[in-house]
């Protein structure tokens, strides 16, 4: 298909410096949960970003010293010559699509520990780290040139490994940062105290940097203009805009955001698309040389609103790159169904949280482009001619039919419900959570173009019709229920009285299916998500709500998602009673009885109706059914019987959608084996005769 004319700005070439984008499309830097130590992984999938359409791909956070060492975070690294070869690889296959490279160097300061290297961190004073019982050394003149010079290396070795653009880093709170808010730097010297003070690091970098490149790279300067999570003195009204009119022809490229990372990264639950405008609008008010900002675009229609209003001149994409590294092909070929549009849930930056490779959850194939060969827009075509049959239209069913249909095996998509979509709706219904349907909306709108896959509502299947029917394989994925008995990770026993008139489950808050009487106390053994939603949903109906939890804080696993403490402060903020560190332990006509997790006495709490959200039952009764007599399914002609996702083990809707992938890639497969980005020490012995 054609380009719609209404898009033909986006593909509009950029000048940047010395070096010229082909489009507007910018991969700005991000975690990778890769890094250095797993560098096949990482390049493979910076090189798919750029055969989908980005005209510019950069790194991650790259430190430029071992006294910035993010370990176990994965960043990568330019202390050596050894980087440059390895870098020099991922420059290499960006290029071989025509797409810049970036490279985003880095210094931490107050930020890292170097508990790998075991060195001193250096930051404007001598104050703990963020995390860890260690402090940094306060900057004298000698380790300030000392920096400098550590950061100029650093930029001759991204020349020398073939980057396009090279970066200033002062966004998320690290060291240049740091030397501007005037509540992380109290210095007295000429590097402290009046705002020219204060930024004086950061055009002594910037200059530094141009000296050492400028003549053949691009010197982008990274930079949050404000800083919404913490006073650090630094406002889009104030020292930011000041900084911009400091330097505002300085740098060849301004990258502009919100500090820190978990504001720039909000969940779409807190944050909708191009959310930072009103922060970064002023900034092409001031500078004539090219701006590019991020707000979690996947509408070309907002993208181009960004250009022609004067917002950006560049379309910057993290969490929408990984979502779909096609996204800027897609626009460009008219395809824009195709488009796996970011959901905004962060599991990518809980994968980096995790130390593991980036993760997606509209994305399967993120971070396994190189360890199992897979690409997001292309499947090897089917094995045999044969007929699978896929039971559960949920996140799983609904990818491995996807996955199954390209193929080209023919699929029947069984859903024993009118709806479709599994979890995945019902949690779209949650406060905050509607973007989450897209997970549901792409898979349908891509199984509607197959001929090949036929999708029947309203059937529920038994064992006799799947025998009956003689497919040859069959994948069971019939999900899962919330547990009303209360059984989690803290107790593996039932609550005492979990059978008693006023125990709802998740699933029946959901779907509105049940009484619902005051107080309410929402019991989260989960620690995730749900138990925040389900308590904010519970409290929007008008109910008093206590949430008791039995970790230390509401959704500690949020941590990861960067949105556990806007999770805690808006219930706070709707009037929702926490109760930590405690675990149900019984419900009666008295309430419900609490036991500190740390030991004491028990209390209790009046209670009508109690909402355990603690852990999930497997529906997986078809399938132990199905599997009692083998030989009945042989008889049928059914050659195999897999069941995946939450039908197999709990999981998250992430976790289930690569399994439905998973289950469509490797059917008729040998191919299971994940490889492994390591090193090899020696040759493998031969096994003994």
């Amino acid at each position: 298909m054609a380009r719609d004319p209404r898009y033909d700005v986006l593909f509009e070439p950029v000048k940047i410096g010395p070096v010229t984008a082909r489009n507007r499309f910018y991969q700005v830097p991000h975690c990778s949960g890769m890094g250095y130590t797993r560098p096949q992984t990482l390049h493979r999938m910076r090189e798919i970003n750029a055969e989908g359409g980005w005209a510019v791909v950069c790194t991650e956070y790259c430190s430029i010293h071992p006294s910035a060492s993010d370990d176990p975070y994965p960043q990568c690294t330019l202390w050596d010559e050894d980087d440059v070869r390895t870098l020099g690889d991922m420059v290499e296959k960006v290029h071989r699509h025509g797409a810049l490279a970036g490279v985003e160097l880095w210094y931490g300061g107050y930020s890292t520990g170097n508990t790998m290297t075991r060195e001193v961190g250096l930051a404007p004073n001598s104050m703990p780290v963020w995390h860890g019982p260690v402090q940094t050394q306060a900057m004298d003149k000698s380790d300030i040139r000392t920096l400098r010079r550590w950061h100029r290396d650093a930029a001759l070795r991204a020349k020398r490994a073939g980057f396009d653009i090279v970066y200033v880093y002062a966004a998320h709170g690290y060291l240049p940062a740091q030397f501007l808010s005037p509540v992380h730097n109290t210095r007295t010297d000429e590097y402290g105290g009046s705002f020219e003070n204060r930024a004086r690091l950061i055009r002594e970098l910037l200059a530094d940097t141009k000296d050492a490149v400028g003549g053949d790279c691009a010197v982008a300067f990274r930079f949050a203009v404000d800083n919404l999570d913490e006073q650090v003195g630094i406002t889009c009204d104030g020292d930011g805009r000041a900084l911009v009119q400091h330097l505002a022809e300085v740098p060849d490229l301004w990258d502009v955001n919100i500090a820190n990372f978990s504001a720039d990264a909000r969940t779409s639950r807190f944050a909708k698309e191009a959310a930072q405008e009103q922060y970064v609008a002023f900034v092409k008010t001031i500078t004539t040389k090219p701006v590019v900002g991020v707000g979690r675009f996947t509408s070309p229609d907002t993208m181009v609103g960004q250009i022609r209003r004067g917002i950006l001149d560049m379309i910057g994409a993290a969490r929408p790159s990984i979502a779909d590294p096609f996204l800027p092909k897609k626009i460009e070929e008219g395809r824009l169904d195709d488009i796996r549009e970011c959901i905004g849930c962060n599991m990518c930056i809980w994968s980096n949280g995790h130390v593991v490779p980036l993760a997606c959850t509209q994305n399967p194939t993120r971070g396994e482009e190189w360890r199992r060969d897979w690409h997001p827009e292309r499947v090897a075509t089917r094995h045999a001619d044969e007929r699978v049959l896929v039971v559960g239209a949920g996140p799983a069913g609904l990818e491995a039919a996807r996955t199954l249909g390209l193929r080209g095996y023919r699929v029947a998509l069984a859903e024993a419900g009118l709806e479709l979509g599994g979890r995945v709706i019902r949690e779209a219904r949650l406060p905050g959570l509607a973007e989450w349907a897209r997970v549901r909306d792409y898979r349908l709108q891509q199984i509607g173009k197959m001929p090949n896959v036929e999708v029947f509502r309203d059937s529920r299947l038994g064992p006799e019709h799947i025998l009956e029917f003689g497919f040859e394989h069959v994948c069971i994925a019939t999900g899962a229920s919330w547990r009303r008995d209360g059984r989690g990770r803290s107790s593996f026993a039932p609550i005492t009285g979990w059978q008693r008139q006023g125990v709802v489950t998740v699933d029946e808050v959901m779907d509105d299916a049940a009484a619902i009487e005051g107080p309410v106390v929402v019991y989260d053994d989960d620690h995730f998500y749900m138990g925040g939603v389900i308590a904010e949903k519970l409290r929007g109906l008008g109910h008093d709500v206590l949430f008791v939890t039995t970790a230390g804080q509401v959704s500690p696993e949020a941590q990861r998602t960067l949105d556990q403490g806007r999770i805690q402060a808006q219930l706070q903020r709707l009037g929702i009673e926490v109760l930590v560190s405690h675990n149900v332990v019984a419900f009666d006509e008295n309430g419900v009885t609490l036991a500190y997790v740390y030991g004491g006495p028990s209390v209790t709490r009046a209670c009508a109706t109690l909402v355990p959200v603690t852990s999930r039952e497997p529906d997986e009764a078809l399938y132990q059914t199905l599997m009692v007599n083998e030989d009945r399914l042989r008889k049928a002609g059914i050659r195999s019987v897999r069941r995946i996702g939450d039908c197999a083990a709990p999981g998250l809707i992430i976790a289930a959608i690569f399994a439905g992938h998973r289950y469509g890639r490797e059917l008729g497969s040998n191919d299971s084996e994940a490889a492994r980005d390591r090193v090899v020490l020696g040759a493998r012995r031969k096994e003994a005769s």
